[in-house]
Formats: C-alpha cells, structure tokens, sequence
C-alpha cells in the first residue's frame, strides 16, 4: 500500500471517530442485545436494561436511569429512525460544535429530557435517543438564533427548522410518543449549548454561561422534585 493510500486510509478513521458514532454503535449493540433476550418491545426487558421507570428510581434510587434510556430503543421503527437521525445530524453538528462540546450536549439534553419525563409522564416507562436528539434540535436553535449573523448556522436553522416543527406536532397528537422527553431535551439542549457555545465563539459574555449553567441546574432540580411527589402520590 502507498503512502497516500495510507493517508487516506487514516483521514477516513479519524473522520469517523466522533461521540455521534460510539453513540450510534452503543445502541446498535444494545438494541441486538434486547432483540436476542426477548425483545426491545417487552417492558420487562426494557426496564432490566435501565429503561428509565419512575419506581425504580423513587424507590431504589436508580438515579442512572436518567442516562441509560438514551441508548435502548422501544421497537426496530423507534430504533431504525433515531439511528440514521444521529448519523447525519449528530455528526454534522459535532463537526461544528467540537467533538467535547458535543459529547455535553448529547448527554445533558438527555437528562434534562428523561427528568421531564420522570415529572410529567410517571405513569409510563421511556426509552430511546429522542430526548438527546431533540437536544441537538436545541443546539440547532441557539446557533440559528443567537448567532445567525454567522450564514452558516442561519442556514442550518432554514434547514431543520420544519423538521423540528413537524416532529413537535407529531408528539404533541402521537399517545405513543413522549412529549415531555422531547420538549425537556429541546431546553436542555437549547440551555447547555448557551453555556459551551461553539469553536471560535467570541461573542457569548462569560457572565452569560455562568446564568444559563444555574438555570439548566435549577430546571433540574425542580423536575426531579415534581416527579417525587408525583411518584410518592401514585405508589
């Protein structure tokens, strides 16, 4: 093999080692986990591989619970659509944002989205990337927003923006679909990309991260006391 072979060889590797695709193959591996035990699809399964259940977590204190649905899946459909929704828009917005910011993000989004669900969906165990996803529809907000002087991110707005809309409205009429995991994700998403910005940002004031970081803190522990109250009264 020549040395440019190599080189391209390398350049292909390294282009894809990103949080978007480790992401990708830890879910890939636990939805083929899920499928060979008995099915993404049986609650008993879902809930013994840290679907987030709000009796697990008030009773048990489970607190991980608010991490792990963000890679199990409920259904090939579920699994099949999040997938390739991570694939292009994840790594494209990891490509913007930095590799660090974007891994914080991801998972913050996500918390926020399954404390949501914990506080105003506590009759029903959740699972999937949907809340972190919707996290990145965050993102996608403050930079078309915040920083559309930049064409770049005005024209990433132009290009998702009815997808988010379309999404919203489909969560909002789908009973099977998690409106309040989506709708905290997209905060979440939207507070935490305020507070670490992107690559080259040298408009967002300090004092601007310092706020957004006590109001995602505080989001938080509101929606986790709403869901222990909730979750004492239902037990």
């Amino acid at each position: 093999m020549n040395y440019w072979k190599k080189e391209r060889y390398k350049r292909t590797i390294l282009q894809n080692l990103t949080f978007s695709n480790l992401f990708l193959l830890i879910q890939i591996i636990m939805f083929i986990i899920m499928t060979l035990k008995g099915g993404s699809t049986n609650p008993g399964i879902l809930v013994y591989y840290g679907a987030r259940a709000n009796a697990f977590i008030i009773i048990f204190h489970e607190y991980w619970r608010f991490i792990t649905p963000i890679f199990l899946h409920i259904g090939l459909e579920h699994f099949a659509m999040n997938s390739l929704f991570l694939y292009f828009f994840g790594n494209q917005l990891e490509s913007i944002v930095g590799h660090g910011r974007f891994l914080v993000i991801y998972l913050l989004s996500g918390i926020m989205g399954n404390l949501a669900s914990f506080a105003f969906n506590a009759q029903h165990i959740s699972a999937g990337a949907s809340t972190s996803l919707f996290g990145l529809f965050g993102l996608m907000l403050y930079l078309s927003t915040r920083h559309r002087y930049i064409y770049a991110f005005k024209e990433l707005g132009m290009q998702y923006m009815a997808l988010l809309v379309m999404n919203l409205i489909t969560s909002l009429f789908s009973s099977t679909i998690d409106l309040w995991g989506h709708l905290g994700g997209l905060v979440g998403g939207y507070v935490i990309a305020s507070v670490v910005s992107f690559r080259g940002d040298r408009v967002t004031k300090m004092y601007e991260r310092v706020l957004f970081a006590i109001i995602y803190i505080l989001i938080a522990i509101l929606l986790f006391k709403i869901g222990i109250e909730i979750g004492k009264e239902m037990l």
